[in-house]
């Protein structure tokens, strides 16, 4: 009615009546011409270009819009400069410079890469595409979840706001208690911004049963383990878990690093062991990662993806190996970060040119963020998982002199390589440059964004390689939704494709030579390079052989 009222619109009508009003419409008017085609017409409290409103609204629009999109995003600066440029012409004209910006956009790789990553194999992975197609359908009634700490709760939330029964065990009931809170005080931010009602809330909390006693797991048609990242700690909740649940009951444990496959041997059913990685915070996080050991059967795979659709998450399906795809990559990220704080790189320049390229924050707070102490247990572990064969990178040493040294564990403790003043705002550690002296050559921005993008785009290409990755596609999904890649280049791989892989090649051997073997590219993708072939083509290729 509205848009009748200002002439938008000729007519409001029904649903499902527009066609015939349409057509009696036309037959009623014949004469009839658009308004903005009619002599005399003005735009409806048009100001014109030099309106101080419109001035305002062109030069502080535009620098609020570089200052978001730190020039990484055409279409928004595209469709200032259409509204701009139209107003001034006639509207046959602003039409056409609008069909031409438009145009230009459509052909931009920021466009098609976006589409295809953030839309079109989105929707593919949310229908399941990796499901195994001979498995029944099934849903989860009953949920268990180890751990009620900022996983497992955030788990349970999900889980019981999409209708499950969910069991929160922990090592006493307060514990347990606790991570329900997390519940609460969602459900209470939600009420007070009037996005769920009273009844909703107390409906989601009473599905969430918390408790101390395993038996209470008994019909849990899954369970979901999100205790410490410690291997004997897993071990111990996983049979004792087994003693209780069904026969038919699917464990899977929300481990980040360790290998899916080492974790089943504590299983006396490996081939219903299966990792279901979540990303924190869960409730605000799409993606979530399905990791295959060995033994996972395609049932136990099925069910997994099942659950995921259920609580309505995007998932994305790979095989066991250490870090996985999203952890092992990511933590690429945050190292390289590192690795440039320790050669005297100024940490602001790294922060800073980590966001303008697209990172959500850079690899120093994000490091914080996750737990310096987390990633010093990790490394450690991961050292003594592989002996001799552990490759020693120049951010163990930092990360090692931080906790044991400094004891700045992160963000959690209010102390890491940024300070966290109560109620105040994060700052970098002043006494950085006191350990680290900034080198008195400074790389570029392009160097720093180079590095941090490259590395990541580099080791995903290994992932390929080795088969952790499946598709392409699952890279490109799990680096943006998972981490936060920049969404313009489409992902880590497509990233690759759009600078070309000759290009990409021929940068890498040159951040190799300049800064280490971790620049050094796979096999495949010097192949790819010196064929002139990009992943999806290769994906395309093999698509059609496989239906051939």
């Amino acid at each position: 009615a509205s848009a009748a009222r200002i002439g938008i619109v000729d007519q409001v009508v029904e649903p499902g009546k527009e066609v015939d009003a349409a057509r009696d419409w036309l037959l009623a008017n014949p004469e009839a011409i658009q308004p903005w085609d009619q002599k005399g017409f003005k735009v409806p409290g048009g100001a014109g270009l030099m309106h101080p409103k419109a001035v305002q609204t062109q030069m502080f629009g535009t620098a609020l819009l570089q200052k978001m999109t730190n020039h990484n995003y055409p279409a928004p600066i595209a469709i200032m400069s259409a509204v701009y440029e139209g107003s001034v012409v006639p509207i046959d004209k602003a039409l056409d410079i609008e069909s031409r910006y438009f145009a230009s956009l459509l052909a931009d790789p920021v466009s098609r890469n976006m589409a295809r990553t953030l839309f079109v194999s989105k929707g593919a992975a949310d229908k399941l595409v990796r499901r195994p197609r001979d498995v029944p359908k099934s849903k989860v009634t009953k949920l268990g979840i180890l751990g009620a700490g900022m996983m497992g709760a955030g788990v349970a939330f999900v889980s019981a706001r999409a209708g499950m029964q969910v069991v929160l065990l922990d090592r006493n009931k307060d514990a347990a208690e606790k991570g329900k809170d997390y519940s609460r005080e969602l459900l209470q931010k939600r009420i007070d911004k009037g996005r769920s009602s009273t009844e909703d809330a107390v409906e989601i909390l009473e599905r969430i049963q918390t408790t101390q006693d395993y038996a209470d797991l008994d019909g849990c048609e899954l369970v979901i383990e999100a205790v410490f990242e410690d291997r004997d700690i897993k071990a111990v909740v996983t049979q004792k878990t087994e003693a209780v649940i069904g026969e038919d009951s699917i464990f899977a444990t929300n481990t980040s690093t360790l290998p899916i496959t080492g974790l089943a041997q504590a299983s006396k059913r490996p081939d219903k062991f299966i990792g279901i990685h979540f990303f924190s915070p869960v409730d605000k996080m799409p993606l979530v990662e399905v990791i295959l050991g060995k033994e996972t059967s395609d049932v136990a795979t099925a069910r997994a993806l099942d659950y995921i659709q259920q609580i309505r998450k995007t998932p994305i399906v790979v095989n066991d190996s250490r870090g996985f795809y999203t952890s092992r990559v990511f933590g690429v990220f945050s190292r390289e970060g590192i690795i440039m704080l320790s050669e005297g790189v100024n940490p602001a320049l790294i922060e800073n040119v980590a966001k303008h390229a697209g990172m959500p924050v850079g690899p120093l707070a994000v490091t914080d963020e996750v737990s310096l102490e987390l990633s010093h247990h990790v490394m450690t572990q991961t050292k003594k998982d592989l002996g001799d064969e552990y490759v020693e990178s120049p951010a163990d040493a930092v990360v090692t002199k931080f906790v044991e040294e400094f004891d700045r564990t992160g963000r959690k403790a209010g102390n890491g390589f940024y300070e966290y003043p109560t109620g105040g705002k994060k700052f970098l550690w002043p006494e950085l440059k006191s350990h680290y002296p900034l080198a008195a050559d400074q790389p570029s921005a392009d160097e720093v964004r180079r590095r941090l993008l490259y590395a990541q785009a580099i080791d995903t290409a290994r992932c390929l390689e080795e088969g952790v990755l499946m598709h392409p596609a699952d890279a490109d999904i799990g680096s943006v939704f998972g981490w936060g890649f920049p969404a313009y280049t489409g992902g880590t791989l497509s990233m690759i494709d759009t600078i070309g892989a000759a290009e990409f090649v021929k940068e890498a051997d040159r951040l190799a030579r300049d800064y280490g073997p971790r620049f050094e590219v796979s096999n495949g993708l010097r192949k790819m390079a010196k064929n002139g072939e990009t992943y999806y083509g290769l994906a395309s290729d093999n698509k059609a052989r496989s239906a051939a």
